[in-house]
C-alpha cells in the first residue's frame, strides 16, 4: 500500500510549529526539540496511511512525541553533565517579570520528573482534559490529577519560599 506522502507533508506543514513548541516544553532545548519532533514525524509518515483515518491524528502525534521524549530521557548519556565550572551554592529562582519569568518557569519544568513534567504540558500547554491526558500516558484519572497537583506544589514551592514544616511556621511567628 503507497504511502500518501502529499496528505502526511500536509499535516505536517500545518502543526510542524505547535510539535515543535510542545517538544521544547518537554525537553527545555530547541535542538533536542528538532530531534524529538523529527523521530516523530519519520513515525508518523511510516503509519500515515492508518493515522489519516483516524477521529484525532493529533492525539497520536502527540503520544508519540511524548513517547520519544521519555525514550529518550532514557538513554544513559542524557544523564551526564557538562559544567565548565561546578557552582558554589544552588542559584534560587527569583521571579520577574516577562522574558525572565518563562526562563524561570522553563528551568523549574527541567526540575520536575519526567512524568509530573508530561502532565503539565500535556494539561496546561496543550489544553487537554484529565481524561485525555490519562489516555495519552496510559495511566487513570486520578493519577494525572495528584502528579498534577504534586507538579503544580513543587513548582510554587520553588518560586515562592513557602514554609514546608509546620515547626517552620511557629518558629517564624
Amino acid at each position: 500500500m503507497p504511502v500518501d506522502v502529499e496528505g502526511d507533508r500536509d499535516y505536517v506543514g500545518a502543526r510542524l510549529e505547535p510539535l515543535r513548541r510542545t517538544a521544547y516544553l518537554l525537553c527545555g532545548d530547541w535542538h533536542t526539540a528538532d530531534d524529538l519532533v523529527s523521530t516523530a514525524l519519520v513515525k508518523l509518515l511510516r503509519h500515515w496511511p492508518r493515522v489519516s483515518v483516524m477521529d484525532n491524528p493529533d492525539a497520536y502525534v502527540r503520544r508519540t512525541l511524548l513517547r520519544v521524549w521519555l525514550d529518550e530521557r532514557r538513554r544513559p548519556w542524557r544523564r551526564e553533565a557538562a559544567w565548565a565550572e561546578v557552582p558554589d551554592h544552588p542559584v534560587a529562582a527569583v521571579a520577574t517579570e516577562g522574558a525572565a519569568d518563562r526562563l524561570t518557569i522553563l528551568a523549574l519544568l527541567a526540575e520536575l520528573p519526567p512524568r509530573r513534567r508530561a502532565v503539565l504540558v500535556l494539561r496546561y500547554f496543550c489544553d487537554l482534559s484529565v481524561e485525555e491526558t490519562a489516555r495519552e500516558l496510559g495511566c487513570t484519572a486520578g493519577t494525572v490529577k495528584s502528579q498534577s497537583a504534586r507538579a503544580i506544589e513543587a513548582l510554587r514551592g520553588r518560586l515562592v519560599d513557602v514554609p514546608t514544616r509546620i515547626e517552620e511556621v511557629r518558629t517564624d511567628g
